[in-house]
């Protein structure tokens, strides 16, 4: 039988950054799946923060060099690589010079949210399934991590659904306690539409906040996992009434077994069709 085929989309891993909630689900959940004999792939964004050299990231130029227009301008798609080798997992970093060459994650030196963290999330999302259609791997389940990965359901089940490689995938979406108070660009909307995608899908995105933003990544999502002990309860609500599969936070000890368990359940459900 073959192998169920799992693509981690992530927001922070580590070693590259600090640890986190966030960042060490991202580094040893994937590790967990893959031992527990499924095939992976992981993504994450490369910031400049990350040290290319003492973590030895490196181009791949087989991936590298194609462009994605946001905005009506072209931004080039740099693929990098590293490797975990205690963990035997390879991590595939999307970069671009606009975007990720600078020192900070998500808010400047100052703690100010960068201006252009909507094309920013725009371009990773399109990126990592660029990148993946380009590696010619089709994802059964692809599990999003924080707020940078929350366009990529919306992606997989409107711009990418006819492509054979995503068609029959499910998405599963994190929520963590990553809210941010401030609102992305106004033309946020006009800069996700992309073939297949009605007017109609970007309705949460009129008002481009935090909450907003993932409210419509649970929409196009076929099952939702708290993942941290606090979340904002207004997001907590609407899952509930959503009435999606979802699953209530687990404890580090045991949460790579509960996550098993609950790919498992998504992947015999019907997939989610949004109106």
């Amino acid at each position: 039988m073959e192998k169920t085929k799992v693509l981690f989309v992530a927001q922070e891993i580590m070693p590259y950054l600090k640890e986190s909630q966030m960042s060490h689900i991202g580094r040893h959940l994937p590790q967990g799946i893959q031992e527990k004999g499924k095939e992976i792939r992981t993504f994450m964004p490369r910031y400049g923060n990350i040290n290319e050299r003492r973590n030895q990231l490196h181009e791949v130029i087989r991936l590298s060099g194609m462009n994605l227009i946001i905005d009506d301008t072209d931004h080039p798609l740099i693929i990098k690589v590293a490797s975990i080798q205690q963990a035997r997992m390879q991590i595939y970093f999307i970069d671009n010079e606009d975007y990720f060459q600078r020192k900070f994650m998500l808010t400047d030196k100052n703690n100010k949210f960068f201006k252009d963290n909507d094309e920013r999330a725009i371009f990773y999302s399109r990126g990592v399934l660029e990148t993946v259609k380009k590696l010619g791997w089709g994802p059964d389940i692809v599990h999003c991590h924080g707020w940078i990965t929350s366009l990529v359901p919306l992606n997989i089940k409107r711009s990418y659904k006819d492509n054979p490689l995503f068609t029959d995938t499910k998405v599963i979406y994190s929520i963590y306690d990553d809210d941010f108070l401030d609102m992305l660009n106004k033309d946020f909307a006009n800069k996700i539409k992309m073939e297949g995608i009605t007017t109609k899908d970007l309705k949460h995105y009129k008002n481009p906040n935090y909450v907003s933003m993932i409210k419509a990544a649970i929409d196009f999502s076929d099952g939702i996992i708290f993942g941290s002990p606090e979340i904002n309860p207004e997001l907590k609500k609407y899952v509930k009434e959503s009435g999606k599969p979802h699953l209530e936070f687990q404890p580090m000890e045991k949460y790579i077994d509960a996550y098993s368990d609950f790919y498992d359940e998504i992947l015999v459900n019907e997939s989610v069709e949004v109106d």
